[in-house]
């Protein structure tokens, strides 16, 4: 299995002291790749046909979490960036995070005998709190695993093996916890249709996949090792501190386009994923199928992993996206001129129009999104140039705020847009379709409704998201420079750039050389230019002591 690893990334080497380390550092993200996918798969239809809340009340639910989660997420950056400790500055919030996990993912699926139909508000105030909890744990465990990462792999490359290795622990997360929510739901009854008799195998299915994440984010706290913070000096802590240094990050260009860009992203993923179940259910009468169809989506988003890798480490991130996402809008395009189907002599065109999307879709959808989860680090490089500081935390923040947040908002604004073209779920339909042996027909508004949220959002968001990816400019080459050149600053107190390189920092960074921190206090009495090897490729100056040593013998050479 290792060997097979270490050849699927590309990685040369011992597989222990190469593989091991991304391995250990990935476990944490078979919770937040799995946790977040049952969610986007199950939340909102369990909300309005398990609990019976509409789906309005489920968008409150989802909107008051999400605005939780925004408040949470900048303050836990900022106190990882700040934590002074000789196990380092994020590894010891994963334990923390755990006992909260395991409650509020446990709860998040127990109704407590509560009916949304008997009591609608109660039902609403009860999920309200239980997902704020959620997010709370999930914040406490994702900003600082994320915010790692730059500092565990520091070099182009070696970000993208691990980031790479992270997809496939994503995975590693997702398809079993798919499988067992699937295989309760059957054991239960419930797999052909959920209605308010489906609480039992939501409990269930709480507390085996709570334990089941809150295992892997221990082995990442277990195994992964962070150098000491104890030598971190700290400016004052106060309320205007804290919005300089988030206002600050935007003045980085790279940052503001990923930014953008992942919003796009996210708005594209968000509304497809929290309209497609309804889609299947109740346009299509479809939902039986509904197990395969997500099974066929997992299976062709982690077959494009290959694909994706291989660009990215021949071409480069941007180019990985610009030839893959085409196919992700192919897959939403289907939505829109697929008819909907009763079972009737359309029945098998519909089901592999349905199978085509769903591997259109995804494969293409991984594409922006490994692109997305790659340039991540690299903007702390950017932010260093700028400030003179890692501040990984902070970065990190707007990375899981733009994934979750954003993710909430459109499963919020889905609910509202679903309820407002007047989409019937819940009881009412199941209770209609046992009365008259019929099924229940929802209404030329309801449907466009669906096609909307399903389609046309999607497609026009995730067109925006290709269009800023391709404004993107740092390369590889610009990476290692920016690296370079902030190393040499570090070490000699100066740097002197040439005017090519003067200009691409500026173009990446947004901002005039002089007025950022790797442009101040330079004179022309210090002159250090940046080393490069005899291919012309520059060398860092690393900070390591083995490192360091390795650098000499290789120079000496």
């Amino acid at each position: 299995m290792g060997e097979k690893i270490k050849r699927a990334i590309g990685v040369k080497g011992d597989f222990k002291t190469a593989v091991v380390p991304m391995m250990n550092y990935s476990y944490a993200n078979m919770f937040i790749g799995g946790a977040g996918y049952i969610i986007s798969m199950y939340f909102t239809i369990f909300l309005t046909d398990v609990v019976n809340i509409s789906l309005k009340q489920a968008g409150i639910v989802v909107m008051i979490a999400t605005v939780w989660d925004a408040v949470t997420d900048p303050v836990m950056g900022i106190i990882t960036d700040r934590t002074r400790s000789k196990y380092g500055r994020h590894r010891r919030y994963l334990l923390w995070g755990i006992p909260v996990l395991l409650i509020s993912y446990t709860l998040l699926w127990n109704t407590f005998g509560i009916n949304g139909k008997e009591n609608p508000k109660g039902a609403m105030i009860y999920f309200i709190l239980i997902y704020m909890l959620y997010k709370t744990a999930f914040t406490i465990i994702s900003v600082p695993h994320t915010a790692m990462l730059p500092e565990l792999a520091p070099e182009y490359n070696l970000r993208t093996q691990y980031n790479s290795v992270g997809y496939l622990f994503n995975s590693a997360g997702m398809v079993p916890a798919f499988g067992i929510v699937v295989l309760l739901l059957g054991i239960f009854g419930s797999g052909s249709n959920l209605t308010s008799a489906s609480k039992a195998p939501f409990l269930v299915i709480g507390i085996v996949l709570s334990l089941f994440f809150s295992v892997a984010v221990f082995l990442t706290f277990k195994t992964t090792k962070e150098p000491s913070s104890l030598a971190l000096h700290n400016e004052p802590l106060d309320l205007k501190y804290i919005l300089r240094e988030y206002v600050l990050v935007f003045k980085n260009k790279s940052f503001r386009q990923y930014f953008f860009m992942s919003v796009a992203y996210q708005f594209s993923t968000g509304f497809y994923a929290n309209s497609k179940v309804y889609y299947i259910k109740y346009l299509a009468n479809q939902y039986s199928k509904y197990a395969l169809f997500n099974a066929v989506a997992g299976v062709a988003e982690a077959g494009a992993f290959p694909l994706n890798y291989a660009l990215t480490m021949k071409y480069g991130k941007q180019k990985c996206g610009n030839i893959v996402t085409p196919l992700m809008i192919a897959g939403l395009a289907i939505g829109l001129v697929m008819q909907t189907d009763n079972g009737g002599k359309w029945s098998v065109i519909f089901s592999l129009l349905m199978l085509l999307s769903m591997i259109l879709y995804p494969f293409g959808m991984s594409g922006l999104g490994f692109v997305s989860t790659n340039i991540f680090p690299d903007l702390t490089d950017v932010d260093e140039l700028i400030t003179g500081r890692r501040r990984e935390g902070v970065i990190a923040t707007f990375s899981t705020l733009i994934k979750k947040s954003f993710a909430g908002i459109m499963a919020a604004m889905v609910g509202f847009t679903l309820q407002g073209f007047g989409l019937v779920t819940g009881d009412t339909v199941s209770e209609y379709e046992k009365a008259t042996g019929e099924l229940f027909a929802q209404s030329g508004s309801a449907v466009l409704g669906v096609r909307i949220c399903v389609a046309v959002i999607p497609i026009i968001t995730a067109l925006i998201s290709l269009y800023l990816l391709k404004k993107f400019k740092m390369t590889k080459e610009d990476h290692t420079m920016i690296r370079a050149a902030v190393a040499t600053k570090h070490k000699y107190g100066s740097v002197t750039l040439t005017e090519e390189e003067r200009k691409r920092c500026e173009l990446i960074s947004g901002q005039k050389l002089e007025k950022t921190w790797l442009g101040t206090g330079n004179s022309s009495e210090k002159v250090h230019t940046l080393e490069k090897n005899e291919n012309g490729e520059y060398l860092i100056l690393l900070e390591a002591k083995e490192e360091k040593k390795e650098l000499e013998k290789a120079n000496a050479k």
